[in-house]
């Protein structure tokens, strides 16, 4: 019996019961969509998390500072403000070119949250960030509209700001924002820019901000304390360990600081992170395809169990057969291709699902698809036709043809 007649014969099979083969292939195509369908979502994930990473570029150090905190009621409300850690004094001995060679720029940060009106539109901003024109290169934050303040405007302490784009909608409902003045408490401050759309960063949006220079936000609003972080850009990606170096050895002498322990910062690397994060996010797509990986797992004995009712109902078919003079190795190539086929039909059609599915976002999430997913996920379902089709199809060939006929 050729090969092309063993094919012939295992489809005339399948289609003799299209029910039946029709749900068989059901759990194979559910099993195969779910497992491409969660790489993407987990692959999606790590670059969401590797995109917001690098907006902070990953030549870039944070420090924050864990000093007490304190309040203070200026801009008439009450505030929760730094009172020890990095000061701005001890934030400029950072800049010392023969210490910190490596150190391309320093950005101090002194952050606070309040009540922000403009007009009769009245809403929370959580980050109001007085800071430096060094900011927005080493965040990477553009501006869409408008304009930066300038290093004047920092030096003279001029009542300026630029907002980022949720707090722009939230306020000024599409118009342009920029030109117009919005209220911090009794501080008033002018829009002269608005940022570009950076998104959300877990569960904070980033466009949801207040940028302004940070000799006014000191003296209006937050104090003159420890500032809330610094960020310290370094001149390349490849000497931000060096530089971390640098700055921890200058803070820990300008802070006193004799043992690790005794810190009152912390640093973090953001290429560290970027690592940390990747690493784990690709754990997280390994564990999300081994759970749909058990799905595959259901239509692969689902195959076994038809195929074994198969080979009862067609007992005295296969008795026949042996008896004109149907090879052992015929029957098995039969049922095995009916396996395979059922197996590689329920993957295609789960793959056509799945490409369909990554077209939408889940929970969120903006799945990214990995092709090589659909090559090993066909590759399993051939497999899973061999191996979970092979019990009842050497149970098939195996049949004595007398024993076969006999069957009722």
């Amino acid at each position: 019996m050729s090969p092309l007649e063993v094919v012939r014969s295992a489809l005339r099979g399948l289609s003799s019961n299209p029910l039946r083969s029709t749900l068989t292939t059901l759990g194979i195509l559910i099993g195969v969509a779910a497992v491409i369908v969660l790489v993407a979502v987990g692959n999606g994930s790590s670059k969401a998390i590797e995109q917001s990473i690098e907006q902070l570029g990953t030549n870039t150090l944070t420090i924050s500072s864990q000093g007490g905190r304190g309040f203070s009621s200026r801009g008439g409300a009450q505030q929760q403000v730094s009172t020890g850690g990095i000061t701005m004094a001890v934030a400029r001995q950072l800049t010392n070119t023969s210490l910190a060679p490596d150190v391309k720029s320093v950005t101090p940060e002194a952050t606070t949250s309040a009540t922000v009106t403009a007009g009769d539109t009245s809403v929370t901003v959580p980050s109001i960030v007085g800071t430096s024109v060094s900011y927005f290169e080493a965040t990477n934050s553009p501006v869409a509209r408008g304009a930066y303040f300038t290093e004047d405007d920092v030096e003279n302490g001029r009542k300026v700001a630029v907002i980022g784009s949720t707090t722009a909608d939230n306020l000024f409902s599409g118009l342009n924002p920029v030109g117009h003045q919005v209220n911090v408490g009794n501080l008033r401050l002018t829009v002269v820019g608005v940022l570009a759309d950076k998104g959300s960063t877990g569960f904070q949006d980033a466009g949801d901000t207040i940028v302004a220079p940070i000799t006014t936000v000191q003296r209006e609003l937050t104090g003159y304390g420890a500032l809330s972080s610094v960020v310290v850009q370094a001149s390349t990606a490849a000497a931000v360990d060096q530089a971390e170096s640098e700055v921890t050895a200058i803070l820990d002498h300008q802070l006193g600081v004799t043992s690790s322990n005794d810190r009152t910062y912390r640093v973090l690397n953001q290429s560290q992170l970027l690592s940390t994060r990747t690493e784990a996010s690709k754990t997280f797509t390994v564990l999300l395809a081994a759970v749909a990986g058990i799905s595959l797992l259901v239509g692969g004995i689902g195959i076994t169990n038809i195929m074994l009712v198969t080979v009862t109902e067609r007992t005295r078919e296969i008795g026949i057969r042996k008896a004109l003079g149907a090879r052992t190795g015929a029957v098995l190539g039969q049922f095995l291709t009916e396996a395979t086929a059922l197996s590689l039909l329920g993957g295609l059609l789960g793959v056509v699902a799945a490409l369909v599915t990554v077209q939408f976002k889940i929970s969120g999430i903006e799945p990214v698809l990995v092709p090589s997913s659909i090559a090993l996920a066909l590759a399993v379902c051939v497999v899973i036709g061999v191996f979970f089709g092979g019990y009842p199809a050497g149970r098939a060939a195996r049949l004595r043809p007398i024993d076969a006929l006999r069957h009722e």
